[in-house]
């Protein structure tokens, strides 16, 4: 049978603040009842536009949200805000850098800022984020900005939780170089060079734009827009470039298919990890620590030792 949640689904749907916060620690935490709960709103998800802030650490990813969720509040639009900060390594929650620089914004009772710790997702974005991104856009926010923790490489798998990549880049770190490396050419729908009142400003621009023209041609060309984040320079072209690109996506079909993608590669974790719980029980934990010797002295493989384990979960 299964557990009622401890928050009011009700008052969640009617933009509740409180039982938006109870219902983001519930699936964060994993509390008793999540799971229902999370079925419960996902009926009422899908209307909120979700958007991706991602990029290098100090390229001015929160000031640039705080400046953009401004903007769409003076379009009377609810926002909500999901701020991804690396992972504190004696408590294990989020470490908070990012709410402090979204002053502008924090006291709006229409703006609803959560910080989540990034839990050591390598791809910078929890899966937890994303369910709370569910709990957001089930509360009626209309835009869900996710900004992810800073982490190079791996600060991918934002491209599948948000409609719109945008990629913050700066001019004086060589990150028209490191964008290539890290595949974030691949990810971003456009890049925003902040802080494009500094020397190289438009060396950097240029180099970006080079790099783009390596890439397959598509009927959505990325761009290149410079900004002021901390004087609120150009936030208005970022906000006409994201509207830009979803009216393409709208208008192609684009936005269903990324969606569905999002929900088949959710439904795959959903499985993975449903697996990996009920795989490993306290018999074959038993018989891989049993078998550990084995293995360390080359009488067997590890190959080996994970059939073995395979075949038993198989035969229960």
């Amino acid at each position: 049978m299964a557990r009622r949640s401890a928050v009011d689904s009700g008052l969640l749907f009617a933009g509740d603040r409180i039982a938006t916060s109870r219902a983001i620690s519930l699936v964060e935490n994993e509390l008793d009842g999540s799971e229902e709960f999370l079925r419960t709103i996902y009926p009422k998800t899908g209307r909120a536009y979700r958007i991706g802030i991602t990029g290098p650490p100090g390229a001015g990813k929160s000031t640039l949200t705080n400046k953009l969720a401004q903007y769409y509040r003076r379009q009377n639009l609810g926002i909500g805000i999901i701020a991804v900060d690396p992972t504190s390594p004696f408590t294990g929650g989020a470490l908070l850098g990012d709410r402090v620089r979204m002053t502008d914004v924090e006291l709006d009772e229409d703006v609803f800022i959560r910080s989540m710790a990034s839990r050591g997702s390598l791809g910078g974005l929890s899966k937890k984020a994303m369910e709370a991104a569910d709990v957001l856009d089930a509360s009626g926010k209309d835009i869900i900005i996710m900004e992810t923790v800073g982490v190079g490489q791996s600060e991918l798998d934002i491209a599948g939780a948000a409609d719109t990549t945008v990629v913050v880049l700066v001019p004086e770190s060589g990150d028209s170089i490191q964008a290539m490396k890290a595949g974030l050419m691949e990810i971003a729908d456009f890049f925003v060079l902040n802080k494009a009142d500094r020397a190289g400003a438009e060396q950097a621009v240029m180099s970006i734009k080079m790099i783009l023209h390596f890439k397959p041609a598509s009927a959505w060309n990325s761009d290149v827009l410079k900004c002021v984040a901390s004087e609120g320079k150009g936030i208005e072209e970022i906000a006409a470039k994201i509207g830009e690109h979803r009216a393409y996506l709208e208008q192609s079909s684009e936005l269903q298919r990324k969606r569905r993608l999002r929900t088949e590669s959710r439904i795959r974790e959903l499985v993975a990890d449903k697996l990996r719980t009920d795989f490993w029980s306290e018999e074959r934990q038993r018989i891989l620590s049993s078998r550990m010797d084995d293995v360390v002295s080359f009488v067997t493989t590890p190959y080996d030792l994970a059939h073995e384990l395979i075949n038993n979960f198989r035969n229960q």
